[in-house]
């Protein structure tokens, strides 16, 4: 396993104790290399050459006689002894390089955030909001993907920001409410006209002959809006399985069967009469989604212009 940082030093900040005679050069270059996730990124950030931040960097992995990076195809990722020094010492050099002004500089371009989430609110919500900001130059890399997987790489450094289905856990990452997406029962007029008025008496079962679609075969959005609102188990199989929502919406669109969907997806087929909510319960299922990142204040500036802007749009959504 390859290991990377040292130099000679100066005093720092009292929440770096653990690493004596550790320069303050070679934290600012260790958390510009963690909150970027990458020696590259952070020698743009910095002003250094690459090969100047991976020498600092083994230099400071010498120093703790610990590895704080492990290479991986596309930038490094934090081990443990990583996370624990980034915790101990960002605020004290966050607060330092705001009383000097020692900021990095912000006449070099800033390199791509890279954002991730579910392809489906990526493309219908999240790139739109985010129109302004690549018109004044911010630069996004946009990785669709499922949240488990994500945040994994999250923590191991390829993303600056996950957009995630749930919060969460451990303090590698820090997560703030994005948007709450209602769940809604739907289909096409012409299934809705058959079994539209049963499905208030007889419950799911009137749905028994009607063809299920749904994103995979275990169905979870559907499971879940079951349990929730008709308190029993889903029984019946899928009878299409498409691995986008987006997919999905179009087949039920076109008459192909029902399914669930979140209501931020189909508001404009349900508000043209192309889909029909078959139900409108009182409490219906609602899944709260997270803008998920490592914690400390990122070393990309734009970064924090994005996460700003999709917490404001999130509320709208």
């Amino acid at each position: 396993m390859t290991t990377y940082g040292h130099s000679d030093g100066a005093a720092v900040p009292p929440a770096a104790a653990g690493t004596p005679g550790a320069d303050l050069n070679l934290l600012r270059t260790f958390l510009a290399v963690y909150r970027s996730g990458s020696f590259t990124a952070a020698a743009g950030l910095l002003g250094l050459s690459q090969p100047t931040v991976t020498t600092q960097i083994r230099s400071l992995e010498r120093q703790m006689a610990r590895e704080l990076f492990v290479r991986r195809p596309r930038g490094v990722s934090p081990t443990a002894v990583a996370h624990d020094l980034a915790a101990r010492v960002g605020a004290p050099l966050d607060a330092l390089a705001a009383a000097t002004g020692a900021e990095p500089s912000t006449d070099r371009q800033a390199p791509p955030v890279h954002l991730a989430g579910p392809a489906e609110l990526i493309c219908t919500r999240v790139l739109p909001a985010l129109a302004p900001l690549t018109a004044e130059g911010v630069r996004l890399r946009i990785t669709p993907g499922l949240t488990e997987p994500l945040l994994a790489e999250l923590r191991a450094g390829r993303h600056d920001l996950v957009i995630a289905t749930f919060r969460p856990r451990g303090r590698t990452l820090t997560a703030e409410p994005l948007m709450d997406e209602e769940f809604v029962l739907v289909a096409a007029p012409s299934w809705a006209d058959r079994v539209g008025a049963r499905l208030a008496a007889e419950g799911p079962a009137a749905l028994r002959t009607v063809p299920l679609i749904t994103y995979s075969e275990d169905v979870p959005i559907a499971r879940r809006y079951w349990r929730h609102v008709f308190g029993t188990r889903l029984s019946c199989a899928a009878a299409v399985t498409v691995p986008d929502l987006r997919g999905v919406l179009a087949a039920v669109a076109a008459g192909a069967g029902f399914t669930v969907l979140p209501r931020y997806l189909c508001r404009d087929e349900l508000d043209s009469g192309m889909l029909v909510p078959l139900l409108e319960p009182d409490d219906p299922p609602i899944n709260t989604g997270y803008l998920a990142q490592r914690p400390g204040r990122p070393g990309n500036p734009d970064v924090a212009r994005v996460r700003d802007l999709l917490l404001r749009a999130g509320r709208t959504w």
